[in-house]
């Protein structure tokens, strides 16, 4: 267990949680569920047992870097793993299994990220042991992919050829990305589909060596500065690089083009908590199908089917209002329907460009 690693990304923003997500406060620094803790700190605690905690690593934006020491108080700093800018996953990967490297050539990786929800922790705790068990005898790629239970439109896919098998893993025959309803119906009948959950377990020279075959212009960076990485120049050669990195997502950076892609097929009780709806979906509901997140005082009349959070200095009256979001946090308020809330994203846009970014 000394040789497994846990990298979480924490980087994101959450603008489809706006407005009580904020690029100052953003999603996975909140509890959004109302359970006491943040999805970080949750997140945090699901990997007791997995490894020792000071083989956690949390890469995130450098402006975020107080708000997890704040949340996470044994964390140290070498642990927490500041980006100048956003970059998208392959980047934050590549430096984190870059830094790792260094400290265990013989390091086994769990790369997760900061803000989804597992309600079934045993059972994922099996999984990830038995992956990082794979990941240290056979140079896999491998990823976890959710049993699908409807055609979403809002995941990215994974096929598995069911004839090549490896322990509980099948080879990745292709990636998905958020198909439209129709092929999403195809798929999920087709029986080899998963959503992709993006969460992914390798060996440190695995996916090394896999940067050097698909992106190797973005590791030749890291590689450059080996001498700095855990060390207290790291900082400033982190800043020097980063801007030169490709934004691009380990999916479409690694794992479409790699031939060693492995996918565990796993169910145990996953969400990505990527919208309002996901959180509703979740939530207990009244006999109307309402759900009211944390201690508010609100009166719901002929309503049905909605999900309100409110402050709770206010009295809020619903009247003759049926599948809607209603959200105020942070002096903004949200009124959307549920099945709109794709739309979200664009209008915390419309919202920076007419009231500044403040306000987002």
């Amino acid at each position: 267990m000394n040789s497994n690693y846990v990298v979480i990304m924490a980087g994101g923003v959450g603008s489809r949680f706006w407005p009580a997500s904020r690029t100052s406060f953003p999603k996975q620094f909140l509890d959004i569920l109302g359970i006491g803790k943040t999805l970080l700190q949750q997140t945090y605690e699901r990997f007791d047992g997995i490894c020792p905690r000071e083989n956690i690593f949390i890469v995130t934006n450098e402006s975020y870097r107080d708000l997890i020491k704040e949340q996470l108080p044994s964390i140290q700093d070498h642990q927490i793993l500041g980006e100048p800018m956003m970059r998208n996953t392959a980047p934050c990967i590549a430096y984190a299994c870059s830094k790792i490297f260094k400290i265990d050539p013989k390091a086994q990786i769990v790369v997760a990220p900061a803000d989804h929800l597992i309600l079934k922790e045993d059972q994922f705790k099996e999984i990830i042991l038995n992956a990082l068990e794979l990941a240290a005898k056979e140079d896999y790629l491998i990823t976890l992919g959710i049993v699908p239970s409807r055609p979403d439109t809002g995941y990215g896919y994974i096929q598995y050829n069911e004839s090549l098998k490896q322990d509980s893993a099948f080879k990745v025959k292709t990636f998905t990305e958020k198909p439209n309803l129709e092929l999403a119906t195809t798929f999920l009948k087709s029986g080899d589909f998963l959503w992709n959950a993006g969460i992914f377990i390798w060996s440190a020279e695995s996916i090394l060596k896999s940067f050097e075959a698909n992106l190797p212009d973005m590791i030749d960076l890291f590689r450059e500065g080996k001498a700095f990485l855990n060390t207290p120049k790291e900082t400033e050669f982190i800043k020097g690089i980063y801007s030169q990195c490709t934004n691009i997502s380990i999916d479409y950076g690694i794992l479409e083009k790699a031939q060693n892609v492995y996918v565990i097929p796993s169910n145990f009780g996953w969400s990505d908590l990527g919208t309002w709806g996901s959180v509703y979906e979740l939530k207990e509901k009244d006999s109307k199908g309402n759900v009211v997140l944390g201690d508010q005082k609100i009166i719901l009349k002929d309503s049905s089917d909605c999900i309100v959070s409110m402050p709770s200095d206010k009295i809020v009256v619903l009247y003759g209002l049926h599948n809607y979001i209603v959200v105020e946090s942070n002096n903004s308020l949200l009124i959307c329907p549920k099945n709109q809330e794709q739309e979200i994203k664009a209008l915390v846009n419309e919202v920076k460009e007419g009231f500044g970014k403040n306000y987002v």
